[in-house]
């Protein structure tokens, strides 16, 4: 399933493409990138940088990013959850690789989700439960981590990394953010972007909406984004 970051991507791009130039790079955060979403940017010749999660994992620059954890956070709380029972492994379940099958611990059948997937470069079938067959289940414990919040079971069994000469925007992608040049043009998005948020969180209070429904959403998100840039002109010399 598609996070729904990934699916507003394009339509931003869309929309903004009157304002772009031949010399613009659009960056956004890991929430936004996909293989499908990195594609349809290429067929459109749109430049972008768009990180991965494991963006900080190859940047030398957070190896001590992990000593934070241990600051207490002014917005939730930080400390690791429980830890819980093990659950099902991908060994428990009955994979036939030629029919392309799954059966869960249960004896029930899993449906596949595409034909072959790419995850982090290997190539696999991915299984998904369904809500009848995992709803009345007496095995969501042993078989779901979250079985309060998880309502079925995904399991993927892999192949092999893909193939060479498969056209992989991810692989590019993470080629060219890894980059000296590509990590200074990055860089520049959170000195343009987290300020906007921090302030609207922080020093004006927006840690939620105070209406409901998208229109009074949008009115109230773009009211506090006006103040911010209003702000923006006063402190450049405008209001002079």
């Amino acid at each position: 399933m598609a996070r729904a970051g990934t699916e507003l991507l394009l339509p931003v791009v869309q929309a903004l493409a009157p304002q772009l130039a031949e010399t613009t790079v659009l960056t956004a955060d890991a929430g936004y990138h996909s293989e499908a979403n990195l594609q349809q940017l290429h067929a459109m010749h749109v430049d972008a940088l768009i990180a991965d999660n494991d963006l900080r994992r190859r940047d030398e620059r957070f190896a001590t990013q992990n000593r934070y954890l241990a600051l207490p956070h002014p917005l939730h709380n930080k400390t690791a959850p429980v830890a819980t029972s093990p659950v099902f492994a991908p060994s428990d379940f009955t994979y036939d690789a030629d029919a392309r099958t799954c059966v869960c611990p249960a004896g029930k059948s899993l449906y596949r989700k595409g034909r072959s997937l790419i995850t982090k470069g290997f190539v696999g079938e991915h299984f998904r439960g369904t809500k009848r067959d995992c709803g009345p289940c007496a095995l969501p414990p042993q078989c779901l981590r979250t079985p309060d919040t998880t309502p079925v079971r995904n399991v993927a069994f892999f192949r092999g990394r893909e193939e060479a000469d498969h056209v992989n925007h991810t692989a590019r992608m993470k080629a060219r953010i890894d980059t000296p040049e590509g990590r200074a043009q990055y860089s520049q998005r959170f000195a343009t972007v987290e300020p906007v948020f921090a302030n609207l969180r922080h020093n004006k209070r927006l840690d939620r909406f105070t209406l409901r429904g998208s229109t009074k959403v949008n009115a109230q998100w773009q009211l506090y984004c006006l103040v911010h840039n209003i702000e923006k002109l006063a402190h450049a010399g405008y209001a002079a």
